[in-house]
Formats: C-alpha cells, structure tokens, sequence
C-alpha cells in the first residue's frame, strides 16, 4: 500500500474506487478561509479531493485561535491562505493544493475563472463581496455552489442545518441578503444550498479593541509576510461590529459544506 492509498483508504472504503477516481479529479475553490472555510477545506483534503484552491486577503490574527484550522501561535502574522496550505499538505501531501492571498469583489471577480470548476464555495464574512460571489457563481451553466450563511453568536449544534437559500429562515446574514438583492434587483440565477442556524445568542463579554493599537499582540505591518498592499484590508480584527464564535460551531458549518461536496460527488459523475 503506498502512502497516498494509506491516507484515502477508509474514504476509499465507504465510497467505493469509481467514486474516489472522482475526488481526485474535482477541482473546488474555496473564498473565505476563516471559521468556517479553513475546516471545509481541510475536510476536504482529508477526504481525498485532489485539486483545491483556497482564497483570502488576511493573514492570522491572535484573535483567530480559538476557531480557525490552520491559527496557531506559531502562524500568528502568515497569510492566511499560506498557513492553511502549509497544513494541508502535511496532511496529504498528494493534493494539489493553490493558495491565493486576493480579495473576490465585483472588480476581481473575473479573474478567479469560476467556470474551470466543479464546486464553489462561499465562506466570505463581506456582505457585498458574498452578495458578488452568489450572483456568479449562480447563472447558468456555472459549477455547482454551496455557501456559508452567519456562524457566530451560535452555541447549539443540533441547530446547524441545510436548507435552500430562500428557505433559510431565523439568519439574519440571510435576511440581509435577501433585502439587498430586493433592493439592488439583482438575483440568484438558480437555487442554492446553504449551512445556517436560526440560533442568535448575545454577547455577554466585553470586545476587547487592542487589535491595531500599540497593545495589539500580531506583528506589526513591517514584519508580516505576503501582499502589503493588503495589510489594511480587514487585517488584525478592526470590524465595527465584533461577535463571539466557537470552533464547534464553525467546524460544523465546514465540515457540513465539505459533506455537501463529498455527497455530490459520490452521487453522480462530474461533468
């Protein structure tokens, strides 16, 4: 047996030698590699997908460790995207594994080439960037795409559930969506699958600002790796709206993404 047959071979197991032929052959671009998206991947790569590309703008801030796969202390400071393939390969060093460290917006959308393709997967916190990101990768003819509603202020995980993105009831991520798409009269082209909860819980803790102030403990701009053009893009937590999550929690919600994958494939051929 050789290692690579070693790594896959309880997948291989459950799912049958056709159906491993066409994880190694899919070909899924994750946005967003955060809470949700780095556990999505990894399960991913664990399960025997042979070709994934992972795309964030971010590097690792120290308020990441406590839900992110691929945040450590030792990452604190790496792009995001970078550390997360690092991992990846450790894992199974067979994969093909591309790591872009870039934004998906509406003026960047182009570029990712979405059609060369077999699934989409959206993990963007960004309102407007996921809004971007459903409406193209939902017209006609695009891969099949699976997307990420709101994982934060979540505690219950038999509250985590898959529904149609129209069906989604009790997510505040999801009604905001759906209010800018009425409002913009822009729209998906065809129905969706998302992972959602209806659980919304407070905050009882204080937010803590030291995040880009002299207190801050992730290295300053001058020491960090990757795109400097990027380091104020959402870089070292600065959102004005900060919310409690746990690992549980956004693991389930990528591991349930992952699952949605895994079960396309082994039910049909990839076209």
């Amino acid at each position: 047996m050789t290692t690579e047959k070693g790594i896959l071979n309880r997948t291989e197991l459950l799912v049958g030698a056709a159906a491993m032929e066409r994880m190694r052959a899919a070909r899924v671009i994750v946005f967003g590699v955060g809470g949700v998206g780095s556990w999505c991947a990894e399960s991913l790569v664990r399960s025997g997908v042979g070709h994934i590309t992972v795309v964030d703008s971010d590097r690792v801030c120290v308020t990441n460790i406590n839900r992110q796969s691929m945040a450590t202390t030792r990452t604190v400071g790496r792009v995001k995207v970078d550390a997360l393939r690092d991992r990846l390969l450790e894992i199974n060093p067979y994969a093909d594994v591309t790591a872009l460290q870039e934004i998906f917006c509406a003026e960047t959308a182009d570029s990712f080439h979405l059609e060369g393709y077999d699934y989409v997967i959206d993990c963007i916190d960004s309102l407007k960037d996921k809004l971007e990101l459903i409406i193209r990768a939902t017209v006609s003819g695009a891969p099949r795409f699976f997307s990420s509603m709101g994982a934060a202020l979540k505690m219950d995980p038999t509250q985590v559930r898959v529904s149609e993105f129209w069906k989604v009831d009790g997510c505040p991520l999801a009604a905001v969506l759906r209010r800018r798409m009425r409002r913009q009269k822009r729209f998906p082209q065809r129905k969706f699958q998302c992972v959602w909860s209806p659980e919304v819980l407070p905050n009882l803790g204080q937010a803590v600002r030291s995040c880009g102030t002299a207190a801050c403990l992730c290295p300053k701009a001058e020491q960090v790796e990757g795109r400097q053009d990027l380091l104020n893009h959402e870089w070292c937590t600065s959102k004005a709206q900060i919310n409690g999550s746990l690992a549980h929690i956004t693991a389930i919600y990528g591991f349930t993404l992952a699952g949605l994958v895994m079960q396309d494939i082994c039910s049909r051929e990839l076209t």
